[in-house]
């Protein structure tokens, strides 16, 4: 027939024949390369989770115990959009956090710019993570310390157990004075049933100074300052969470003199505040019945970030200085000055080896 008798058609693509085993060997060292390339890009993201997750535990120390990142960056850039806008007492306190926020991470800005939306949202997610974890890490650590001091300090019957959730706050009688708002005397019959019975003239909410706030846990009500923000429990806490928990126990530090570690103050201040509002706190929730705990941190924030005017800001730095000496203990780099330095060993070894080279110079 016609179609048999036709010529087969010229073979076009100039291929050159191989063995099937070569093209399967070939074909096996490029999947072998693409998998390589892939656990590389794995590794590289295992990485970048790593250090976003390490870097991200500063957060809720320095920055903001609450506050989510995106919205101190967003008050940010609403300042550098309008900067002759009006700004709320609460978008001051993000920005004044987004100020620490850059302090702590130096390096977060540029790298924002640099990223697409995807990877700038990525590395916001892990920054997080690791702030929340590191926050519940030094709740977990307050929790069962709290307990302990509390019961070596005071000597409640029965004893507290950081595991009984039942037998402590304003059922303790110990833990009631603790918690006990400065404007009222917990030893008053009524203010005590009142407190407990959670009566309208007794609300207890973050409107309220906790004496275990003060110093000795006393106020004074014609002076609410005085004292405040000097507990030994507070300062045992901050010891515990920014030093180590085996130094909470070491208080030998003197209330008088410079500070000595200017680095430190703005972890110090928000340190106090965490601590403050983790002493009571069993969980994250914000709220826990009539008292607000993220606005108790923002009032306590207020206290050492707002100050009314100079009078109270030089009282502010004086207890700053104070929780310096106790947290850190005594120094006196700052008074190493030039002439005091030329006097010690190093720089007398340094100038005697001098003079021994001149005299060698000048024998030879």
């Amino acid at each position: 027939s016609s179609n048999s008798s036709r010529s087969p058609l010229p073979d076009n693509s100039q291929r050159v024949p191989t063995s099937p085993q070569a093209r399967a060997k070939r074909k096996i060292a490029t999947l072998m390369e693409e998998v390589e390339l892939l656990k590389q890009d794995k590794a590289t993201k295992q990485r970048k989770t790593i250090y976003y997750v390490a870097q991200g535990r500063a957060i809720r120390r320095l920055a903001a115990l609450y506050s989510p990142i995106e919205d101190l960056i967003a008050e940010n850039d609403r300042r550098c959009e309008h900067e002759d806008s009006v700004s709320t007492l609460e978008q001051d306190r993000l920005q004044r956090s987004y100020v620490e926020l850059v302090k702590a991470l130096p390096w977060i800005h540029d790298k924002i710019a640099s990223l697409d939306d995807e990877d700038s949202e990525d590395m916001l997610r892990k920054l997080k993570r690791g702030a929340d974890s590191a926050r519940g890490d030094d709740t977990g650590t307050l929790k069962e310390l709290v307990a302990s001091w509390v019961n070596i300090e005071f000597r409640p019957n029965p004893l507290i157990s950081a595991s009984d959730k039942h037998h402590r706050g304003f059922v303790n009688d110990t833990c009631g004075k603790l918690l006990c708002p400065a404007e009222w005397c917990w030893d008053d019959p009524v203010v005590k049933a009142g407190i407990r019975d959670r009566t309208t003239a007794y609300i207890v909410s973050e409107n309220s100074w906790p004496l275990f706030m003060y110093q000795n846990c006393a106020a004074i009500a014609g002076n609410l300052e005085h004292g405040l923000m000097k507990s030994k429990l507070l300062v045992m806490g901050l010891k515990a969470l920014f030093t180590s928990p085996s130094s909470a126990n070491e208080l030998d530090g003197d209330g008088q003199g410079t500070d000595i570690i200017e680095n430190n103050r703005r972890a110090r201040r928000q340190d106090q505040a965490k601590v403050k509002t983790c002493v009571a706190i069993t969980s994250w929730r914000t709220i826990d019945g009539d008292f607000d705990y993220e606005m108790f941190w923002n009032n306590i924030v207020d206290f050492f970030e707002d100050a009314p005017g100079p009078a109270a800001r030089a009282r502010i730095n004086e207890l700053l200085e104070w929780w310096t000496r106790k947290v850190f203990g005594r120094n006196h780099r700052q008074d190493l000055t030039s002439d005091v330095v030329s006097q010690m060993s190093v720089r007398t070894l340094a100038a005697q080896r001098l003079a021994m080279e001149d005299a060698t110079f000048d024998s030879d």
